[in-house]
C-alpha cells in the first residue's frame, strides 16, 4: 500500500476512528515505513488537529489539510457562504507532495462516497480520478446493510477501486447485536466485497495503544 482512501456510508460513522486505527497500527508495527495523513478539505472544526496530536507525523496542519473552511457544511456550500472557491489544485499539489515524501499515505475522505467536493464532483469522482484504493466504513446499526449495498453500487458505477469494508460500532454492541444488524456473510454475499474487520466501540478514541491493538485485528494483508 502506498495510498489508501478511507471513506464511509455517511458522516460521523467512523472514518476518523479507522484512519487513527490504521495509523496507530502502522507506526507501531511497521515503523520502518514513513506515514503521512491527508484530509483534503476540512469544514468547521475537524480532524487534522486530532491527527497532529495523536501521531508523530512531522506535518503542519496545512500539510495535513490544505483547504479549510470555517463553516460546518459541505465544501461547495461552505465555499459559497464564505465567498471562496474549493481550490482542488491546491489539494492535488498537497497530496502529490506528501505522497512523494512518505511510504504510506492515509487519505480521510470528506463525508461519504456521494458527498460533494465541488458543485460538479463527489468523493467517488476523486477516488476514481486520483486512482485511490478505497476502504468503506459502515456503522453497525439498523439499516447498515442497505447503506453498504448502496455505497458499493455507487463505487462500482463510479469505477472506484473498493478494496474492502470495515464495520464500526459507533455505539457499544454485543456480538449478537452485530450479527443481527450487520451480518458479515450477508454483506459479503450481497456486495461481493470482503469485510476486513469490525471496530469495537472505543470509549477513548485518543488511546494510542488501544488503537494500535484494534488495528492488529484488521485484515491488512491486501494493503
Amino acid at each position: 500500500m502506498n495510498v489508501l482512501l478511507i471513506t464511509g456510508t455517511n458522516t460521523g460513522i467512523g472514518k476518523t476512528v479507522l484512519t487513527s486505527v490504521i495509523a496507530a497500527y502502522w507506526q507501531t508495527y511497521r515503523p520502518q515505513e514513513s506515514l503521512g495523513i491527508f484530509k483534503p478539505i476540512q469544514t468547521g472544526i475537524g480532524d487534522r488537529e486530532i491527527y497532529q496530536q495523536l501521531f508523530d507525523l512531522a506535518q503542519t496542519l496545512e500539510e495535513i489539510t490544505p483547504v479549510e473552511f470555517k463553516t460546518p457544511a459541505a465544501p461547495p456550500v461552505a465555499a459559497d457562504l464564505e465567498g471562496r472557491q474549493v481550490d482542488l489544485e491546491k489539494v492535488w499539489q498537497g497530496f502529490n507532495t506528501l505522497r512523494s515524501q512518505r511510504d504510506v499515505v492515509l487519505v480521510e475522505a470528506l463525508g461519504g462516497l456521494g458527498s460533494p467536493v465541488t458543485h460538479e464532483l463527489i468523493v467517488a469522482d476523486l477516488a476514481r480520478d486520483w486512482r485511490l484504493p478505497t476502504v468503506l466504513v459502515a456503522p453497525v446499526e439498523l439499516g447498515a446493510i442497505a447503506q453498504v449495498v448502496a455505497n458499493v453500487a455507487l463505487a462500482r458505477s463510479s469505477r472506484v477501486d473498493l478494496t474492502g469494508i470495515v464495520l464500526n460500532c459507533v455505539q457499544p454492541r454485543t456480538s449478537e447485536e452485530i450479527t443481527q444488524l450487520a451480518p458479515i456473510s450477508l454483506i459479503e454475499t450481497l456486495t461481493n466485497v470482503k469485510v476486513l474487520g469490525i471496530l469495537p466501540h472505543l470509549s477513548d478514541p485518543m488511546d494510542y495503544s488501544k488503537l494500535a491493538q484494534v488495528g492488529s485485528n484488521l485484515d491488512v494483508s491486501g494493503w
